[in-house]
């Protein structure tokens, strides 16, 4: 077979979705139809191959696969699918998917219908020109609505509802059929196979033995094996040990050509020497210009990690470069503590994505950093005139110094049904959202458009919204920019000694209220000693919140067994003063995990 030939029979796509809405699990009966895993190997959630993903239910890495079709027919298709995650904090792995592919599945559970994050993620795929296949998934379900979601579906997109899929991917209903519509559907690849190589990096991860993997997308020209590239964007050379194609795992090939899916092998032990959305081009036969890559992400919440052990820094830098590789929405910096010597400034894209990364340091690199309290980054106007970024307390400036201080909003989306209504605009009054509009999708169905302080939604607003609304609500938001605001820094006093990872930034109006929950939250979670220690909030030198922890007792009159109370009262006496030596000399030992566990309410 000629090659336009069999690029003619390669379709790319992937499958969008919200969390927990059945993206795996369609990809498991995908993979069950085309042949691709014997039946006694399939598994659920195939795809999500890391043991974390698998414990929590959700998908956290894009994966892609091969499958190898040969459809009615008679023709033998290649399918390329890009398994992507469905929590927004993921959202930059599910770009990345729709950049490599020409279509997509939009996948919707039949009992909840459309949701914040699926309309952003579809806003995306439509900028990119790209064929949308709608279906609904689990019309098994007794509780499923299937034509009230395709109703809803068809006002959204303005299709028919006659071309929206009726499937389940757990039974396999409809999903036979949503494939062949795939191969209808979904365009080929256009690129040019004489072309000089023009591939698209749009994940890698690192290999002990082989160096960096790029996983790509080939979209003119070919690679072969020991052929010589260049990442033309970082400008460094490799030989291809490797290449090949996931079928899931790697299956070695002798070349990938053009329009195909796979991964190469560079041999490169530096990790920065390769990034996603370089393009990749022959050493001999180099292209002329680079493809368009990909949007740098911008971090939203910032947190330092320390090593507990200082001999441990360059372990803890090596784990973050591994998993920058895997993770390229993950940024760090060098940073220097006083109280904690050298660590890392880390930016992330919410509160999952951080908790994610700090258990797969633990499992991957058997590391358990300390981590200091989530903030997001202020601006601050200077008196001289000047700007200044502050992510993190100890970056504050002196209130001297400070005419303005700003904090970043953002756009906030909320789909939910109508009878919730009331009960999410009080959470966003006290979350000091601003109203902006409201849209009736259907009589049932509505999207609230806010404005809201980034801090207020990053910690525990979704868990707040899906407690008011039984978990019938999706959250999506945007950054739209920096706002006025009133910004004091908050920090706590932990036996009169200051835990500069425990420090803060808030808005003026709210200090007191913060500061009475940290300690409070800090006498449930802090350990107790054998002296009483003294938990405090302060703004400057004054102090806004103050609680105590009681000191361990030991009933040291325990053994007496009679004669004068005076016995008594001398060895009281004796404890006593050991208890205040104690308190004078004696240190607190917080644990890591307590930085962690006082951000939750």
């Amino acid at each position: 077979m000629n090659q336009e030939k069999k690029q003619n029979l390669i379709r790319n796509f992937c499958i969008i979705a919200h969390i927990d809405h059945g993206k795996s699990t369609l990809s498991d009966r995908f993979l069950e139809i085309t042949g691709t895993i014997e039946k006694r190997k399939m598994q659920e959630q195939l795809l999500d191959t890391m043991s974390l993903e698998r414990e929590r239910g959700i998908t956290i890495k894009m994966q892609p696969v091969r499958m190898d079709y040969k459809h009615t027919d008679g023709n033998d298709y290649i399918l390329n699918l890009i398994d992507t995650p469905g929590h927004v904090d993921f959202s930059y792995e599910v770009s990345r998917s729709i950049a490599a592919v020409e279509g997509v599945i939009l996948l919707v559970d039949a009992t909840k219908g459309m949701q914040a994050q699926t309309l952003a993620v579809l806003e995306q795929a439509q900028k990119q020109n790209l064929v949308i296949i709608t279906a609904v998934n689990k019309i098994d379900l007794p509780n499923a609505m299937p034509q009230e979601v395709k109703k809803e579906i068809s006002n959204l997109l303005a299709i028919e509802e006659s071309e929206i899929f009726e499937i389940s991917g757990k039974t396999g209903v409809g999903v036979k059929e949503l494939l062949s519509e795939v191969i209808r559907k979904v365009p080929a690849p256009t690129g040019k196979e004489d072309a000089p190589l023009k591939a698209l990096v749009f994940d890698s991860i690192f290999d002990s033995f082989k160096g960096v993997i790029a996983n790509v997308r080939i979209m003119e020209g070919s690679v072969k094996k020991h052929e010589r590239i260049r990442f033309m964007v970082q400008k460094s050379d490799a030989e291809v040990l490797e290449c090949g194609s996931f079928k899931p795992n790697l299956v070695e090939r002798a070349e990938i050509l053009t329009g195909e899916i796979g991964y190469i092998a560079t041999g490169l032990k530096e990790i920065g020497s390769v990034r996603v959305g370089d393009t990749i081009t022959s050493s001999k036969n180099p292209a002329l210009e680079i493809l368009s890559g990909y949007k740098m992400v911008q971090p939203v919440v910032f947190a330092s990690l320390f090593p507990q052990d200082a001999d441990d820094h360059e372990l803890l830098r090596d784990g973050l470069l591994k998993l920058r590789l895997n993770d390229s929405s993950l940024s760090f910096e060098p940073e220097q503590s006083e109280a904690f010597g050298r660590g890392f400034r880390c930016g992330f894209l919410g509160m999952l994505h951080m908790d994610i990364l700090r258990e797969r340091l633990k499992r991957e690199f058997n590391i358990e950093p300390l981590i200091t309290i989530p903030s997001v980054s202020y601006n601050v106007k200077l008196k001289n005139g000047g700007d200044r970024l502050v992510y993190s307390p100890a970056q504050m400036p002196d209130p001297t110094q400070i005419d303005e201080g700003q904090e970043p909003y953002v756009k906030l989306e909320i789909m939910t049904r109508s009878e919730y209504m009331g009960g999410i605009m009080s959470l966003l009054d006290n979350a000091r959202g601003v109203y902006k509009d409201t849209q009736y999708l259907t009589a049932e169905k509505i999207l609230l458009l806010y404005e809201a302080p980034l801090s207020e939604i990053i910690i525990d607003f979704f868990d707040d919204l899906k407690s008011i609304t039984s978990g019938y609500a999706s959250l999506n938001y945007e950054l739209i920019g920096f706002k006025k605001a009133d910004l004091v820094r908050l920090d706590i006093l932990v036996a009169g000694e200051q835990v500069e990872a425990l420090s803060r930034v808030v808005v003026k109006e709210q200090a007191n209220e913060v500061g009475k929950f940290m300690v409070l939250k800090l006498k449930d979670i802090i350990p107790r000693q054998l002296f009483s220690i003294s938990l405090q909030a302060a703004i400057g030198g004054k102090i806004v919140a103050r609680e105590d922890i009681s000191a361990m007792r030991k009933d040291v009159t325990g053994y007496l067994y009679g004669g004068d109370v005076t016995r008594k009262n001398k060895l009281l006496d004796k404890q006593k003063k050991g208890k205040k030596k104690m308190k004078a000399s004696g240190k607190v030992n917080i644990p890591p995990e307590v930085y962690f566990k006082v951000l939750k309410k």
